[in-house]
């Protein structure tokens, strides 16, 4: 997203009495950082917890270790996770987790490649949950990753409250 529509986003946020909170993995502070470039952020964003590591998961979140022996730390069910212990954390509107696989290592597989990424919204008293494979080298994946957490955030704004 570019300048204005960072904006135009936060203030969508803003004219709707809503707050957002991000708990991120494989984007690494990216949302939140993009997120700080337009006016208005300060309204709206309480906060964003990196949580690269298992263990910051664990102990900032409350994502199990069953959970994470299961399903591994870069799947669905952990960002589910995520989400929950992130809005029990911050409690914001709308509570954003992400987590994926920017680099090789990790969990990958031909069935979750490089370049996919989780993600999960919890808002509302809702949920939603993405997946999504993206092609690139790691900069480009974190770039694309970030860029597509804004537009389905931007997404559920515009359909959920929009008055």
């Amino acid at each position: 997203m570019n300048q204005t529509e960072l904006t135009e986003l936060t203030m969508m946020l803003k004219d709707n009495g809503l707050t957002v909170a991000f708990a991120e993995s494989c984007t690494a502070g990216m949302l939140s950082s993009e997120l700080v470039k337009a006016k208005g952020s300060s309204d709206v964003l309480i906060g964003s917890l990196v949580v690269y590591n298992v263990e910051a998961k664990k102990k900032l979140l409350g994502v199990k270790q069953d959970t994470l022996d299961l399903y591994t730390a870069e799947s669905q069910q952990v960002t589910n996770e995520m989400v929950m212990g992130l809005k029990k954390a911050l409690n914001a509107d709308i509570s954003v987790a992400t987590t994926g696989l920017a680099g090789s290592g990790g969990s990958e597989t031909s069935e979750k490649p490089v370049g996919t990424i989780f993600v999960s919204f919890l808002y509302d008293g809702k949920a939603e949950e993405f997946r999504e494979v993206f092609k690139g080298n790691s900069q480009s994946l974190l770039k694309q990753f970030t860029e597509y957490v804004l537009e389905k955030l931007k997404g559920i704004v515009e359909d959920h409250y929009s008055r």
